[in-house]
């Protein structure tokens, strides 16, 4: 049934004792592999940089103090449509602060906003104007997390977007924003198709445009997008395949052990972040990327995040497109990016467009002033 204010209940994160002496009973058992010599990050993860995390996460990795940390922030639970939903809902000391949807992306979580949460909700406090100020809803998409189980098969974006519709007026805001990347930035969109009056503007970031197959839609390409596409046409997606076309297969390994699932993250933190020849924590903190792997154990989600893949890839019918959005539209490039302007326009009401030279895929970790500062003025104009 619909959510309601009565039915949305305050939740606090309480991983049991147990739980934890089980991970690190895990990760002191590990099974180390070989591997050849010489071949760097170019096959995987290494051994030795993963050996030294792991050893990291059982011996010195603080779990306590990062949920204490989580808990510090309002965080709740409700059911729509038979499908459990997580949220944080921080909202601004500013009683005229606008409602601000933040959406995650794989292999992410709600907790990659940590970082942003101050400067968005309560700018005053952070050296901004006031007027920027936004009253926050933080998800865990469905299959993420604390939205869990999922409620069976078809949980693709247009559905999730179909329970965050819902959600925003049961929280009492009737127009608002959303801001989202990676999986965030497809579920976005679709909250603009759906609530059109609702939304106000969507600001992306990690924005994938695919061609449609047009005759010349290539033509007139900037040197730049020229290379976005060329690194989208030679992108090692092995990852992707897995979580697109087997993902419970490849559940069984991640669940089962907490280095495979360390390995699987950690492999796209160095992939995705800028630079990219650098270590993951050349870019992130430690102690966050480890939250986000521990957050995927003790959720036991590995599996229902990817099914986000198969819906939107192997499930999904091709044959009719969503249509071009109308909602305005922002979009943030990072260096990492492969977002090509035009594909974006085919697809969005672009009115506001900006790209950094640094940064990578996940940046309200990796540059999060950056970000702060373009959806502040992005949503200056949407207002």
């Amino acid at each position: 049934m619909t959510s309601t204010r009565h039915d949305i209940q305050p939740f606090r994160i309480d991983i049991p004792e147990a739980e934890l002496e089980d991970l690190r009973a895990r990760l002191a058992n590990t099974r180390w592999p070989d591997e050849l010599p010489g071949v760097g990050w170019s096959r995987g993860v290494p051994v030795g940089y993963l050996k030294e995390l792991a050893g990291y996460w059982r011996t010195r990795y603080d779990w306590r103090a990062q949920e204490a940390a989580l808990n510090e922030y309002p965080q709740f639970r409700t059911t729509i449509d038979g499908q459990n939903l997580h949220f944080l809902h921080v909202r601004s000391p500013e009683p005229d602060a606008t409602p601000l949807v933040l959406l995650h992306g794989w292999p992410g979580g709600f907790t990659d906003f940590l970082d942003v949460l101050g400067p968005l909700s309560d700018p005053r406090a952070h050296g901004g104007d006031p007027a920027d100020a936004f009253h926050l809803v933080v998800p865990s998409l469905p299959g993420f997390g604390f939205s869990t189980p999922l409620a069976g098969p078809g949980m693709n974006a247009a559905r999730m977007a179909g329970l965050l519709v819902r959600l925003m007026p049961a929280l009492g805001y009737q127009r608002y924003g959303v801001q989202g990347y990676d999986t965030g930035a497809w579920v976005g969109p679709e909250i603009g198709r759906q609530a059109p009056e609702q939304v106000l503007g969507i600001h992306l970031n990690a924005l994938l445009t695919f061609p449609a197959g047009a005759e010349g839609e290539f033509d007139g390409l900037t040197e730049a997008e020229q290379r976005s596409w060329e690194a989208m046409q030679n992108f090692n997606d092995g990852y992707l395949q897995c979580n697109s076309k087997r993902p419970q297969t490849v559940t069984y390994g991640l669940h089962d052990s907490p280095v495979g699932q360390l390995a699987w993250i950690m492999e796209k933190f160095q992939e995705f972040t800028d630079p990219e020849d650098g270590l993951p924590e050349d870019s992130i903190d430690r102690d966050r990327m480890l939250t986000d792997v521990s957050l995927y154990w003790l959720t036991g989600t590995a599996g229902s995040a990817a099914q986000i893949y198969y819906e939107e890839t192997s499930a999904a019918d091709w044959s009719e497109g969503a249509g071009r959005g109308t909602v305005p539209t922002g979009v943030l490039v990072s260096a990492h990016d492969v977002t090509i302007r035009p594909g974006a326009e085919r697809d969005h009401n672009i009115v506001h467009w900006t790209e950094l030279d640094r940064g990578g895929h996940f940046l309200a970790m990796e540059a999060p002033a950056a970000l702060v500062e373009d959806v502040r003025l992005f949503f200056r104009k949407a207002r």
